[in-house]
């Protein structure tokens, strides 16, 4: 919801940092970034939690970090975007997995698979949008987003994610509660999105000359 007002400013607080690590390659951060975000899921598997919450943000930070180096140093790469977005899902499972390990009850387990199963239709709700985006030339490129593709925004984008799964982690006594409220507001976001495609899909794309 927020994230479009935010990526200047992230990229403006990064820059210093990522102008000292322009040397290395964007690739490494975000294999770095996944490295400390699995050891997130595992110190909260450990009931490890203040741990967990260190390694989440220090992934959360990387995260941000491996694309303003590939800006700084010219490295973009429609590769380095999607090894980017694959490992960041991949994470966005395993914590909850390792949360619910850690405190493994019967409602903790059903609320997880219900957060999961929304973030798999929310993959292909935004995914398939920014296929189409792309197709019409109206992706990433031609809105000059510092990002490698372009969505339609929702109520839950990255930054509701880092607050919310931050709660998980430091509230892992309300894990059910959490889950299902995050499950809630990734419905609307869905929700959102196929309002946004049944408005703008009928449209005919226009090819400018």
């Amino acid at each position: 919801m927020v994230d479009q007002f935010l990526r200047q400013p992230k990229e403006r607080l990064l820059a210093p940092l990522a102008q000292r690590l322009r040397h290395i390659h964007p690739t490494s951060i975000t294999l770095a970034a996944f490295g400390v975000g699995l050891a997130a899921a595992v110190c909260a598997w450990q009931q490890l939690y203040w741990a967990s919450f260190g390694c989440w943000l220090l992934n959360r930070l990387l995260d941000g970090l491996d694309g303003t180096v590939a800006r700084l140093s010219n490295q973009q790469s429609d590769l380095g975007g999607y090894i980017d977005i694959l490992l960041d899902v991949l994470i966005y499972a395993l914590l909850p997995i390792g949360l619910v390990a850690g405190q493994p009850t019967l409602a903790n387990g059903l609320a997880a698979l219900g957060l999961i199963a929304s973030f798999y239709v929310n993959a292909i709700s935004w995914a398939y949008l920014a296929a189409i985006l792309e197709k019409r030339q109206q992706g990433a490129k031609a809105q000059t987003a510092m990002t490698s593709i372009a969505m339609p925004s929702g109520l839950i984008e990255g930054t509701e994610t880092v607050l919310l799964f931050s709660l998980f982690i430091v509230l892992p006594s309300h894990l059910s509660l959490l889950f299902h409220g995050m499950t809630a507001l990734v419905g609307i976001t869905i929700g959102q999105r196929v309002l946004w495609a049944s408005r703008y899909l009928r449209e005919e794309p226009r090819h400018d000359h």
